[in-house]
């Protein structure tokens, strides 16, 4: 589809909505292929359009697919499941509106055409509120208080309703956790030419990586957001309790381990975290969850955050060498950093010999 046809559909979407004489303000991209625009109609308060046209993305996957079937459809099939759907984020919005949590209530959507107008939870992520002096611990800390809310939920349904229809919320399974881990053996060698990987080390890679990935999988128990961190959450003080946090970004949700989404926050790739308000974080939300086994969960933990960090590395890998996004490059410190302190956990030792044998030091930071 032509830009222009492109553009006809939003017109004609937002005269639907009643929203033709909106002003519209685009808002800057991430490293997505949708687009936001904050609408300022008439009379009301504002709210964003959200705009992920089905076409620009490779199938979702189907919950019938074998491993195989899903690495022939692609990327989004392997391991981002939903292909970030509209139909996907009404779905979560709604599972998660009915635990008492702060998803955007969506008044117009167009799902088969990939567009909805959303209300718009204003300019104050977590990231900016921070930066522009608010303490964080207590904006931190109410955001495990929301990861609780979600967890304590239980296993969700397998099938999510919302506006757009039904949504089979998939599980964050091997096939998935292996497929997200080997964007680092198959991106970085094209972003760094001092590492090379050939098949015979693949192998040895996925080898070092299986009992974490079976773990992972075996305690998939949870909704897990997939992409919860300081740039996603937006601070809604006027709310009570874990509404003060504004979810968004949240179509790619999973069935996952319940850790994946408390690493995500906890080790960013794009602010740091101490070590201390990572640790008063994880108290709280022990806290919360006190029938949680703290010492199995923690190894779970440090596993699957490493293979989230050896993944992002991969991810902007990719957004550098194939994309040409080099902005990316400054958070790659960070994320070396978090993996290197994980590797030292000693269940974690044979994916660290693998780093040692593999990835000079020199190209690990």
């Amino acid at each position: 589809m032509s830009t222009s046809d492109r553009e006809q559909l939003r017109l004609d979407f937002l005269n639907r909505a009643g929203l033709a004489e909106a002003a519209r303000a685009p808002l800057p991209g991430d490293a997505s292929t949708r687009r936001y625009e904050r609408l300022t109609p008439v009379a009301g308060p504002s709210l964003m359009l959200m705009d992920q046209a089905p076409a620009a993305e490779s199938p979702p996957a189907d919950p019938a697919w074998t491993p195989e079937q899903r690495r022939a459809a692609g990327w989004n099939a392997v391991a981002r499941l939903s292909a970030g759907r509209i139909e996907a984020f009404a779905a979560v919005a709604a599972h998660l509106k009915s635990l008492g949590l702060s998803a955007p209530a969506i008044p117009a959507l167009d799902a088969p055409n990939g567009l909805a107008v959303l209300e718009d939870f204003g300019d104050a992520l977590f990231a900016r509120v921070i930066e522009a002096g608010a303490d964080e611990t207590p904006l931190y800390l109410t955001a495990i208080e929301a990861l609780a809310t979600l967890h304590d939920a239980g296993t969700p349904p397998e099938v999510l309703t919302g506006p757009g229809g039904d949504w089979p919320l998939l599980t964050y399974d091997e096939t998935a956790l292996q497929g997200g881990a080997d964007l680092f053996v198959e991106w970085l060698p094209r972003f760094d030419d001092r590492v090379a990987f050939d098949a015979a080390v693949v192998a040895d890679w996925r080898e070092a990586w299986a009992p974490i990935v079976a773990s992972g999988a075996a305690g998939a128990s949870v909704m897990a957001h997939r992409d919860y961190h300081a740039e996603n959450l937006i601070w809604l003080p006027e709310r009570d309790g874990a509404a003060r946090v504004g979810l968004i970004d949240f179509q790619d949700a999973v069935h996952a381990h319940p850790s994946w989404d408390l690493h995500s926050l906890l080790q960013d790739a794009r602010r740091d975290v101490s070590p201390a308000l990572e640790a008063e974080a994880l108290d709280r939300y022990f806290a919360l969850r006190p029938g949680v086994d703290r010492a199995a969960f923690m190894a779970d933990y440090a596993g699957l955050a490493a293979l989230n960090e050896a993944r992002i590395i991969g991810v902007f890998a990719r957004l550098i060498a194939r994309d040409g996004k080099p902005r990316y490059r400054q958070f790659l410190p960070r994320m070396w950093r978090h993996l290197n302190a994980n590797l030292e956990q000693p269940a974690l030792a044979p994916v660290a010999r693998w780093f040692d044998r593999h990835v000079p030091p020199e190209a690990r930071g």
